[in-house]
Parts: C-alpha cells; sequence; structure tokens
C-alpha cells in the first residue's frame, strides 16, 4: 500500500510542490536501500531524469571505515527533489556534492538527513542554486550526532545565486549533537551575482550572456573537481547554466 502523500506540515516537505509530488506519489516505492560494505569505497553520480517530475530517494548506510562520495544535478523543469537519509558507522566517510539549476516555475529540493551514531565519522554537503525566473530551490539538511558519535567531523556549506527578483531560494541547514568533542559547521548564503565582476567580464569582450555563464560556472564549478570538467554531470550543467542566461 502507498504511503499517504505529505503535506506542508511536514517539514521535510515545507516548500515542495505537493501538486506535482502527487501525480507521480504512487510510482514511488520505498527509498533506494544503498549499503556500503565496511572499509570499502563507492563513487555514484546522479543525474537528472530528463522528466519534468524528477525524484530521487534514497536511505544510505555506510559501515565502518567505509567511503560514499555522492554527485548529483537537480534541473527538472518543473519539480525535482533529491531525498537523502543516511547513517555513518565508526570511521566511515560521506561527501556530497550537488545543484539545484532552475528557471521557469520549476521547484528544485535537496532534502538530507544524516546521522552521525558512532565515532570518528566524517560527512561533507556542499550545496549550490542557481535560479532564474520564478523558480523555488530548497536544502534542507540535518546532520544529528548520537551522543556516542565523539570525534564525528561534519561541514554543510550551502549558497545560492539568484537571477531573478521573483526567483525563491530556501536554506535550513541544522546541527542536533549529543557528543561533546565533535567539530560541526554549517553555512548558508544567498545573493545575486557581482556587478562589478560583471563589468570587468564585459569589458574584457564577453557578451553580457558569456559573463553571466562565466561566473555562474564559476560559483558551481568546483562541485566536480573531483570527476573533471569534461565529466558529463559538469558538461550538463554548465549547458543548464548558459540556458538561465539567454
Amino acid at each position: 500500500m502507498t504511503a499517504p502523500l505529505p503535506t506542508r506540515a511536514d517539514e521535510a516537505y515545507r516548500y515542495a510542490d505537493i501538486k506535482a509530488l502527487g501525480e507521480v506519489w504512487d510510482d514511488l516505492s520505498a527509498p533506494e536501500a544503498i549499503e556500503i560494505a565496511a572499509h570499502k569505497k563507492l563513487q555514484q553520480i546522479w543525474m537528472p531524469s530528463g522528466d519534468a517530475i524528477d525524484v530521487k530517494r534514497a536511505a544510505v548506510t555506510i559501515a565502518e571505515g567505509a567511503t560514499f562520495d555522492l554527485y548529483a544535478l537537480n534541473c527538472a523543469d518543473r519539480y525535482g527533489r533529491i531525498e537523502l537519509d543516511v547513517t555513518l558507522h565508526e570511521g566511515s566517510d560521506f561527501t556530497f556534492h550537488a545543484a539545484n539549476v532552475g528557471s521557469g516555475d520549476a521547484t528544485l529540493e535537496v532534502v538530507t538527513f544524516v546521522r552521525h551514531i558512532a565515532p570518528g565519522a566524517t560527512s561533507t554537503q556542499t550545496v549550490r542554486t542557481v535560479l532564474g525566473g520564478k523558480a523555488t530551490g530548497t536544502y534542507l539538511g540535518q546532520v544529528a550526532v548520537a551522543r556516542e558519535a565523539q570525534k564525528t567531523e561534519s561541514e554543510q556549506d550551502v549558497k545560492a545565486m539568484l537571477l531573478s527578483r521573483e526567483a525563491t531560494a530556501n536554506a535550513k541547514p541544522e546541527l542536533e549533537i549529543f557528543a561533546d568533542d565533535v567539530a560541526c559547521a554549517h553555512g548558508a548564503t544567498v545573493g545575486e551575482l557581482d556587478a562589478m565582476q560583471l563589468f570587468y567580464a564585459q569589458a574584457r569582450g564577453l557578451s553580457p550572456e558569456d559573463a553571466k555563464a562565466l561566473l555562474l560556472e564559476g560559483f558551481i564549478g568546483g562541485l566536480w573537481d573531483e570527476l573533471g570538467e569534461e565529466a558529463d554531470i559538469a558538461t550538463l550543467a554548465r549547458t543548464k547554466l548558459r540556458e538561465l542566461t539567454r
């Protein structure tokens, strides 16, 4: 039996497009289970499906000493959602690099719940959002550190760039810490392209569109450094950014 459709009373769906979600909810089974065995390494790259409504959900378990690197691009035309529930065991590592890129009336969300339940694990989340038109982009991320999870290291780095005064960015990184020997930090900023940087780029002969695209590529390009600039996800991200500047 399909679970009831969430409402905005549920914090994890506070900014969701519930109408769009309802159109695919019956097709959504339980979140995909991803398990990384002890001391193993796994890398995944989540590319957009191309569907106007694109929802990806995963429950991730990272065993002792294991590593999981996840890269994701969220750019559905209507509604895109990436939802993660991650559990880290002793000495494990989780790295997440994601981008929301959208325009028009798109609603794009990254929602994460990262659970540190044992000592010495690390988690790093880096999320960049670029929005034009009337698009809405959201990051909701909670990191929970259990009392037993001493020596935890966790960071959430969230930044959004708005290309239109009608676009909206929401950012809510959260920490819930019960251990007393941890290094945890989070930060979130929302801004616009720097007018002086645009002027400088255009003064060097770039068109306004190319100048914007160059700055935007710099804004999110670092997400894909480990993959290389020719990686499919990096190439598609550049294409989507250039579409926003036309």
